[in-house]
């Protein structure tokens, strides 16, 4: 039996950069699949501050669209950090770490040539939906070929 999935919008949080065709969050089978995340406020279209204000905006959007989608940070189980300088890893650590708890997710950190109109830090998060915490994760189950790019980095 296939599950739909819900889009989950908030106008607390950005809208999709530059009009692109995805969604901020997607709901799906007990599961919340939130797209990159850049340091940009709601309505604006230039971004400001370095690394330590980016990701403190990254983590407001976030939590955002989580609690948009019934859920919250205390919940997440993987991430991806794109930096554009891995030279800034220790202030965009201190900011991380203040925000994902004494349970932190599991996290890759990976330096890439460039994000979006000059962004430095980019955020990419898979986590579990289920709002009670006594329901267990679900086992990794196979993906299938044609959908592993994209879903790769979700461990639930």
């Amino acid at each position: 039996m296939t599950q739909g999935k819900t889009v989950v919008r908030t106008e607390a949080a950005p809208a999709p950069f530059q009009g692109a065709p995805y969604s901020q969050a997607i709901k799906a089978a007990g599961l919340v699949f939130v797209s990159g995340q850049l340091g940009l406020r709601p309505g604006d279209t230039e971004f400001s501050g370095g690394i330590g204000e980016q990701t403190e905006q990254v983590f407001s959007n976030l939590r955002a669209i989580l609690e948009e989608a019934g859920s919250g940070l205390d919940r997440l189980v993987k991430t991806t950090v794109y930096l554009t300088d891995l030279g800034d890893f220790a202030a965009m650590n201190e900011v991380y770490a203040s925000h994902v708890g004494e349970q932190p997710p599991a996290r890759a950190t990976i330096e890439v040539s460039a994000l979006p109109s000059g962004h430095f830090v980019g955020l990419e998060r898979g986590r579990r939906a289920s709002l009670s915490p006594s329901i267990p994760a679900r086992r990794p189950q196979k993906i299938p070929r044609k959908f592993q790019q994209s879903a790769a980095f979700l461990v639930a």
